[in-house]
């Protein structure tokens, strides 16, 4: 009977350990489906980019072809995937844009459509977006307006 509760005692043990395991670096690429899935969803945001009134300026001259290709490697690598974004540094991108707080989040919100239109599950949508986040400090570039303004 001791071995038994012993057994048992662990075996629940080793089932709360399993349970607190941190998620997988590629827990985020998965969920998305991989590179595939990414492609889908930039396929389908970079065309809302460039024709919503709020972001269309930033993409004038912009290759869309080859903004997909270079936004599907930077999420891949970005959601733990195998990709190598080789781009140019963010900062350099974009330090001439003035891009303000409001331009950015409406880049966000424009980024969540495309991911509900092509069926990101909402968790997966939260892990992508928290990779991200870091990365306004380098693409928010002009003078920050008034909280009223955002």
């Amino acid at each position: 009977m001791h071995r038994l509760t012993l057994a048992a005692a662990l075996l629940l043990a080793s089932a709360a350990a399993l349970a607190q395991t941190p998620p997988t670096r590629d827990e985020v690429y998965q969920a998305w489906g991989g590179k595939t899935g990414i492609r889908a969803v930039m396929d389908d945001f970079v065309p809302r980019l460039f024709d919503d009134p709020r972001t269309a300026r930033f993409f004038k001259g912009v290759d869309r072809d080859n903004l997909v290709l270079q936004l599907t490697d930077q999420l891949c690598q970005q959601s733990g995937g195998p990709c190598v974004y080789k781009g140019k540094d963010m900062k350099l991108i974009h330090e001439d844009l003035d891009i303000r707080h409001r331009d950015f989040n409406a880049l966000v919100e424009i980024l969540q459509q495309a991911m509900d239109a092509k069926g990101i599950p909402f968790t997966a949508q939260n892990g992508m977006l928290a990779r991200l986040a870091p990365m306004h400090r380098e693409i928010i570039t002009g003078m920050t307006e008034s909280p009223q303004r955002r």
